[in-house]
């Protein structure tokens, strides 16, 4: 088996490591999201940290973890009593696949042993292997809504629930919950990223030295990976020896009331929603301190925690940029916490000094001197993060990490902007020199308007879907979840019991038991995501009396509605001579609001254009992806002056479900979008009627 990355070998990163090692300290913090784009260690990390954490006590035997001194007493292995045998083994890492089932997540019930001998069998999923250890999902932006469901209420309540066919099952399952997620391709939903105690973004290094330092670790590594991870042997055991000490100490570090009363105000002057930001930055705060090796809560410990746990809970709007308002924390940090300390306790040495360590047997503090790697940031040498491994009565007395650097620097997190500085909300006020007649600055009327609930656009007919994917809240499709609609014989393993037809069955066969070929398994109707492709006219004839307001508005509104319901979105416009695709298909919202906003109208109409490159965008998702239904949404006044008739191009689209959404304003009016619409099979739903009630698409 190929040896984990080292931890202590990772270069750079000091908050992802500092913002992991905290959580290791004081798992209550709630665990860490990790924002960044491709190839920055991300995945590294998170397994290099399974190294480091403590052994845990474990119930010999049983496939649920149970601590020996507290077994959980409706553990599905017990009951455990106070001289059953107890085994050591490490914390477990356990990986949660994005396209796991939700039996894998929680465990499968095997009816047919239920009902057939009476017994129940149960086979633990993957919450329960983590029970006491970390739960790490990568991609966890691509997790599907039902498995999300599942990790909120585990991680709210410690304990997962199998409830089904009057069966159930209950164990704890409490773990550091671990996420990575790369933003170019969507955010998660909102309850899930509240979850997380800690949101850490992360970016590859922008100077030469440490780039090089990264690629010459890593093919060392990969030529000899257990002579690379014996190098740092020593480093990890130190930061092991420093978690373990950590969590020893922390019950003794104490939180003053003037700084509860910082993390009050620093709350509230950021507007975050609900307590729970609080409450995490008084956890993390205290960790910190623990890991400091001091025993009072400091106003530096207080600015490492608000800036590791508050960025990712203020987001005006659903579709705003993630880490928005940046400079605005710093702000309220600096004014908070920057001016003269009314507490005179808040140090942690023995008179009263913030800065001078721990209590008098603390050892020493940040200050105290350097660690194994002895530099004065408590560096090793080589880059990796050092730590002394102090005795586990004792608090660490080792340097901390290099303090955390500001993250409102942090390419990940940054207020929005787009990469060229134009604000997703404003755009690019000026005008291109070859701009067409009519043309209007990129950005000038964006979101003059309001954003408003839209109609529920959904495709008729029933989808089949396999084991859940693409669950989402626009369409009606057959799955694993939803209403039970009738009952069929099981083609294949049965996961979801039609009690009532199964008893009938063996009723009309005389039988006073049920068999296994009197089964029948439920049939559901639920809700699915689609692929919601807008194709927007920017041509002259929009701009006209400002109805490119109006528009903007509508496709705004629309694209919330598709983000509240999960589905992908793809947007393509035409003006000039040619159709352009500015979004291409992805689950990422917020870059479609950005496209909105730069949005440029003017010049001639060619509708045929725009028409063709969404019949090839979605022939191309197609073969990517089968299963997701698409829906077109044309929002055009259906004029084309420009290319050929589109008439001759809607069969090309065929079969698509689609709406028109008519744009055409004033007293005289052609209904050429009506037109278009009858040639597409589709709904003509008028701008102004867009927000109403729900209407229907053709099959």
């Amino acid at each position: 088996m190929t040896s984990p990355y080292p931890f202590s070998a990772v270069v750079g990163l000091p908050d992802l490591r500092l913002a992991l090692l905290l959580t290791a300290v004081s798992p209550a913090i709630g665990g860490v999201l990790v924002r960044g784009e491709k190839g920055t260690a991300k995945s590294t990390v998170v397994r290099g940290l399974a190294a480091l954490l403590p052994e845990v006590d474990v119930v010999a035997g049983c496939r649920f973890a149970c601590d020996p001194s507290s077994p959980d007493p409706s553990c599905p292995d017990g009951p455990h009593t106070v001289d059953t045998p107890a085994a050591r083994r490490r914390a477990a890492l356990v990986e949660l696949p994005v396209g796991a089932t939700e039996d894998r997540v929680v465990g499968t019930l095997d009816l047919q042993r239920a009902l057939g001998e009476g017994v129940k069998a149960y086979e633990p999923g993957l919450l329960a292997a983590a029970h006491r250890g970390v739960l790490y999902v990568d991609e966890v932006n691509l997790l599907p809504d039902h498995l999300v469901d599942l990790l909120l209420d585990a991680a709210a309540m410690g304990r997962a629930h199998v409830e089904r066919d009057g069966v159930s099952v209950k164990h704890a399952a409490r773990f550091l919950l671990v996420g990575t997620m790369n933003p170019e391709e969507g955010e998660p939903r909102p309850q899930l990223v509240d979850r997380f105690g800690l949101v850490v973004g992360v970016a590859a290094p922008a100077t030469v030295e440490p780039r090089a330092e990264v690629v010459r670790r890593r093919l060392q590594y990969e030529n000899d990976p257990a002579g690379f991870a014996a190098r740092y042997v020593e480093q990890d055991a130190a930061l092991a020896g420093r978690i373990a000490a950590a969590r020893q100490f922390l019950p003794r570090v104490t939180l003053p009331d003037a700084q509860l009363d910082r993390i009050a105000r620093i709350c509230i002057a950021y507007r975050v929603d609900g307590l729970r930001a609080d409450i995490v930055v008084a956890r993390t705060a205290v960790a910190v301190a623990a890991w400091h090796g001091r025993t009072v809560v400091t106003k530096d410990d207080l600015r490492d925690a608000a800036r590791l746990a508050l960025p990712h809970r203020r987001r005006r709007d659903p579709l705003d940029p993630p880490g928005a308002d940046q400079e605005r924390l710093e702000e309220i940090l600096d004014q908070e916490l920057n001016g003269p300390d009314d507490d005179p306790d808040t140090g942690g040495g023995p008179d009263g000094d913030p800065d001078s360590g721990g209590d008098p047997d603390s050892g020493g503090g940040p200050d105290s001197g350097g660690g194994p790697g002895g530099g004065p940031d408590g560096d090793a040498p080589d880059g990796g993060p050092a730590g002394g491994a102090p005795p586990a009565a004792t608090p660490p007395s080792s340097p901390p990490l290099p303090s955390i650097p500001d993250i409102s620097d942090s390419s990940d997190l940054s207020d929005g902007a787009g990469a060229d500085g134009r604000d997703p909300r404003g755009g690019d006020s000026s005008v291109p020199p070859d701009a067409g007649p009519g043309t209007q600055p990129a950005g000038e009327l964006a979101f003059a308007q309001a954003p408003y609930k839209t109609r529920l656009l959904k495709i008729g007919g029933r989808a089949n879907r396999q084991q859940g994917a693409h669950a989402g809240r626009r369409s009606p499709a057959h799955g694993r979840h939803g209403r039970v609609v009738r009952s069929r014989q099981p083609s294949g393993k049965l996961v979801s019991l039609h009690l009532p037809d199964s008893v009938r069955a063996a009723a009309l066969r005389g039988s006073r038991s049920v068999h296994a070929r009197d089964l029948r398994e439920a049939v559901k109707v639920g809700r699915e995501a689609n692929l919601v492709l807008f194709v927007v006219d920017a041509s002259g004839s929009m701009a006209a009396r400002q109805r490119m307001t109006v528009v903007k508005t509508a496709v705004l509104s629309l694209l919330r509605d598709a983000y509240q319901r999960r589905d992908k979105v793809g947007m393509i416009t035409f003006r000039g001579a040619e159709a352009t695709t500015v979004l291409e298909p992805t689950a990422s919202h917020e870059v479609g609001v950005l496209r909105l906003a730069e949005l440029r109208t003017g010049g001639r109409t060619p509708l045929a254009a725009g028409l063709r490159q969404a019949a090839r965008t979605l022939h191309g998702e197609k073969r990517r992806d089968a299963r997701r239904r698409p829906l077109l949404v044309v929002v055009t006044d259906g004029r084309a002056t420009s290319g050929p008739d589109p008439m001759t191009v809607a069969p090309a689209l065929a079969g698509i479900p689609a709406v028109v959404v008519d744009c055409e304003s004033g007293p005289v009016r052609l209904g050429l979008a009506g037109r278009l619409a009858r040639a597409l099979s589709a709904d003509c739903l008028p701008l102004s009627a867009l927000s109403t009630a729900a209407i229907h698409t053709g099959s």
